[in-house]
């Protein structure tokens, strides 16, 4: 995987187009002056997190004696049940508004760093560990492209409107589901040859 498919996969599993209506609804409560503010520090407590799994994940699965067939198997099946919900939303969202703001929870995590991508960053570097630098390349690019969108949040749900946030939502959601079934498919052969 080069660093550009690797950059294009993160930001697809990341999905900020897909999460511009999410942030927007988290941030009501906020006073619009800190909106920016309370964004930009949740992008970075999100790439903190992206990057210590980057580095510290191989570690985790030798602590908890899991294989790598294990990783991708189970990541498929994560990526695949997200990309089912991008793809078939539920009818009603939750309309509950929170009182107070945001803080790690839900914007950093898991909206921006969520298990899909924890999963997907585990799956490259058990992989191929001695490319982490251009993991953490495809990283930092696909997290640069989803801060620029999610800080531009507002301008972009006025622009697209609530059907096509939807639109570009189930998009990613097609090309997820693909990218799910490779991974359970790599997994199971891995299995297989074992």
């Amino acid at each position: 995987m080069t660093t550009l498919s690797a950059s294009l996969l993160l930001l697809t599993i990341m999905d900020p187009l897909g999460n511009v209506a999410n942030f927007i609804a988290e941030l009501r409560p906020v006073p619009p002056e800190r909106r920016l503010r309370v964004v930009a520090r949740e992008l970075v407590i999100a790439l903190v997190i992206l990057v210590a799994f980057l580095f510290g994940g191989s570690w985790l699965l030798g602590l908890l004696h899991l294989t790598r067939e294990a990783l991708y198997i189970s990541g498929g099946i994560v990526l695949f049940l997200i990309a089912l919900k991008m793809i078939f939303p539920p009818a009603h969202r939750e309309a509950d508004v929170p009182l107070v703001e945001p803080v790690i929870v839900p914007l950093a995590t898991p909206l921006v760093a969520g298990p899909s991508v924890l999963a997907t960053l585990l799956v490259m570097v058990t992989s191929e560990p001695a490319l982490i630098m251009r993991w953490l390349t495809a990283l930092l690019i696909a997290w640069t492209i989803t801060a620029a969108v999610l800080l531009c949040a507002p301008v972009i749900a006025r622009v697209l409107k609530e059907k096509g946030c939807l639109a570009v939502e189930r998009l990613m959601g097609m090309l997820l589901v693909m990218v799910a079934v490779q991974m359970f498919l790599d997994g199971l052969n891995f299995y297989l040859k074992h």
